[in-house]
């Protein structure tokens, strides 16, 4: 099995238009979210954490949006490679107002139009956890010598949809995102375009060791803890490393009242002695089948700046877990997870290159 590297990244989000202007927007305390309005019974604002480019139309937004982070992740000098388009909405955005509707094909012929792509294409959609399991199959890709580099892009993009789907299953807070908080009321939902590329040439601070996605269907809608408990033990087992081996792990933690408690009880159980945690749902939202590579994205970016996310909410205690207010003094080794619909389960192991 080769070794596998993250060799760049690229991140459009609310906080910024790529990693460095996120990062300095986080330094800074993060950035205000929006409002959107639904009508009907759902009625009601929500906020939203919008990237801050506009555009006429939703596919020019979006191709400039992806062409933006490819770049920034370097996919021009890799296009004969892999790429891995992951999403949960699509292209919906620029149905909505009436447009023909078009296939998954289409929407991935475009995509690579974009990027002007000469490589093999592969589409994820496993809803929030797209992208995360996107990364691990472009992992097993490379680990395995099929390919030498690969693009795996993650994209979410403003629709009436998915916020409506949200709203409908009353899972929308209509104030803020306080991951793991004493209030927490609900999720907030966000945009992101993400990337990451991977290669078998060392170059870069981080390895990616391997992963593990676990569906539980007894909870189509929700997080079962027995489902956490057994993702962290594939998941470390498939990187090789023992549970206190991991020096911080990214959770989900989205503000849920539910799934928060659930994650909480899971991530008990499978190490004991919770290593210091950091979720980035407040500051960027929760952007859906792109969440994985962009909380990834600026995790990685963090731990290579020195900048962290603040932590403004109070704490549940009842958890019995909580969020590293600080950045651990060493990090050598790290897990991302994403919880999600379809009783999903994913995390990812990386160490320090």
């Amino acid at each position: 099995m080769k070794p596998v590297y993250l060799a760049g990244r690229g991140l459009a989000c609310a906080l910024g238009l790529d990693t460095y202007a996120s990062l300095i927007a986080l330094r800074q305390g993060g950035v205000a979210t929006s409002s959107r309005a639904l009508p009907g019974e759902l009625g009601g604002s929500f906020p939203y954490y919008v990237i801050p480019y506009a555009q006429d139309s939703w596919n020019g937004r979006a191709c400039n949006l992806v062409r933006r982070v490819a770049i920034e992740a370097g996919a021009e000098k890799i296009r004969s490679g892999a790429l891995f388009i992951s999403t949960s909405s699509f292209d919906i955005g620029a149905n909505e107002p009436g447009a023909t509707n078009r296939n998954y094909r289409e929407f991935s012929d475009e995509l690579v139009d974009w990027l002007e792509w000469t490589g093999s294409v592969y589409m994820v959609n496993t809803a929030c956890t797209s992208s995360l399991n996107a990364l691990m199959a472009a992992h097993a890709l490379l680990a395995a010598g099929d390919e030498e580099e690969a693009l795996v892009l993650g994209m979410e993009l403003d629709n009436q949809m998915t916020l409506a789907g949200f709203a409908a299953l009353q899972l929308l807070s209509h104030n803020s995102s306080k991951p793991f908080g004493a209030h927490r009321d609900g999720l907030v939902l966000g945009e992101a375009v993400s990337a990451m590329r991977l290669s078998t040439v060392e170059s870069s601070h981080w390895k990616m060791l391997g992963g593990a996605n676990v569906v539980d269907g007894s909870q189509p809608t929700g997080s079962s803890a027995s489902a956490v408990v057994t993702m962290y033990q594939r998941a470390l087992a498939a990187s090789g490393l023992a549970v206190d081996a991991i020096d911080l792990i990214k959770v989900q933690a989205a503000g849920s009242p539910s799934n928060d408690r659930v994650e909480a009880e899971g991530l008990r159980e499978a190490f004991g002695n919770v290593p210091p945690l950091v979720s980035f749902k407040a500051v960027m939202g929760h952007t859906m089948g792109a969440s994985g590579v962009a909380e990834l994205a600026l995790l990685t970016a963090c731990l290579e700046q020195g900048v962290w996310p603040i932590c403004a909410n109070e704490i549940d205690e009842i958890l019995g877990v909580d969020l590293a207010v600080y950045q651990p003094e060493t990090v050598h080794h790290f897990m991302a997870t994403i919880l999600g619909f379809g009783g999903s389960h994913a995390s990812v192991a990386f160490e320090r290159a």
